[in-house]
């Protein structure tokens, strides 16, 4: 079937709407330019342990390599901000910043990453991107295509801005003037030649704001970062114990850090997720340190699924409440909530796994003011 270059992009843009995206572009697959920033970005070990990085190489600049016979990608954006809970009677501008800004202050709280605290966007994208595919299908007939959403070696942010989604931000996320950067980004790999959408100006301006705020300091200048210093690599992505010069900089942060994407005058802007999926589940927006220190391997398993946090697993969920309990021993002046805070470490002095152990004797150690202090082994 014959259809015109814009008649199908506003098709693509009408049934994207329908499925919850706030955003169809199309990006060309000639990313060469982008090649000497990843290679220079590996080359400085800035990917830490995520090895998958390194080693697929340059085939994350070159779209049509990583799915032969590609000659376009759909991206799609999707806002996730979770929806207002049910008792608020208004969804204020900004209300939700001041309180995000809040529990980063609050010794007892557990700061999840907002995007973390509903459905695992892995799935909801993937799916509703297949869903896309299927109905570009039934207009065109057979496609070759393929989906991905943060799944395989693509350049995701790059292919967002060459197609209009925004720009790339100096804490390297890509933002959009109408809906800041609380987003997801997604992309349909086609062997349609299609024509790009344009791409938008760069309005960043002299703002360092991101830069300034990291606690760690990642952003190590504009638009790099070192990933093995951020927060949210830390908690996620890192698997062993966690580099002490960063522990106590990690404040109650235990899965993630939204720290750049809060201070950024942009996030004014940020949009409502239309889909209930990523509403907030088990209270992870108002959760308690040692409420879910408590949390058994089961517990975890349960509360998790279908959730992105799974991905770290129990060990690591233990090890960063640990750190977070441990920098809350250090600076409540409450003696009722400085025991309760002991009390819970202590719990888990004699936890099977030498990981979680070693945390919880330093975040100890931190109360006891220990001169010297050593960890376990943990070969």
């Amino acid at each position: 079937m014959s259809i015109q270059p814009q008649q199908l992009l506003a098709s693509l843009q009408t049934w994207g709407r329908q499925l919850g995206f706030s955003q169809i572009g199309v990006a060309p697959v000639d990313l060469s330019a982008a090649e000497p920033g990843l290679l220079a970005w590996l080359d400085k070990g800035f990917h830490g342990d995520m090895a998958y990085m390194a080693s697929h190489g340059l085939r994350r600049a070159r779209p049509a390599e990583l799915v032969p016979g590609t000659l376009s990608v759909i991206t799609a954006r999707m806002d996730y901000l979770p929806r207002p809970h049910p008792w608020q009677a208004k969804d204020e501008t900004n209300e939700w910043v001041p309180m995000e800004w809040a529990r980063l202050h609050d010794p007892q709280a557990a700061v999840v990453s907002v995007y973390a605290r509903g459905r695992d966007y892995h799935k909801v994208m993937r799916q509703r991107l297949q869903q896309l595919a299927d109905l570009l299908q039934a207009e065109l007939g057979p496609l070759g295509h393929r989906v991905f959403c943060d799944s395989a070696p693509v350049l995701e942010a790059e292919l967002a801005v060459r197609s209009g989604m925004g720009w790339r931000g100096k804490h390297s996320l890509v933002l959009q003037r109408d809906a800041g950067s609380f987003f997801f980004l997604g992309e349909l790999f086609v062997d349609l030649a299609m024509t790009a959408t344009p791409p938008v100006s760069d309005h960043c301006g002299s703002c360092t704001s991101c830069i300034d705020v990291c606690p760690t300091q990642a952003i190590v200048a504009p638009y790099q970062l070192d990933a093995r210093r951020c927060i949210s690599y830390l908690t996620i992505e890192h698997a062993g114990p966690i580099p002490l010069e960063f522990r106590p900089l990690m404040g109650n942060r235990i899965y993630g850090c939204d720290d750049c994407q809060l201070v950024c005058p942009w996030n004014k802007f940020a949009k409502r997720s239309a889909l209930p999926d990523f509403d907030e589940r088990h209270g992870l927006g108002s959760a308690q340190l040692v409420s879910l220190f408590a949390w058994t391997a089961e517990d975890f398993d349960r509360y998790t699924q279908g959730s992105a946090i799974r991905r770290i697993g129990h060990e690591r969920w233990l090890r960063n409440i640990a750190v977070a309990l441990g920098n809350a021993v250090s600076t409540t002046a409450d003696p009722a909530l400085h025991a309760e805070l002991c009390h819970a470490l202590e719990s888990r002095l004699g936890h099977e796994s030498a990981l979680v152990r070693e945390h919880v004797q330093w975040a100890l150690s931190v109360n006891r003011q220990i001169a010297e202090w050593r960890p376990v082994d943990l070969t």
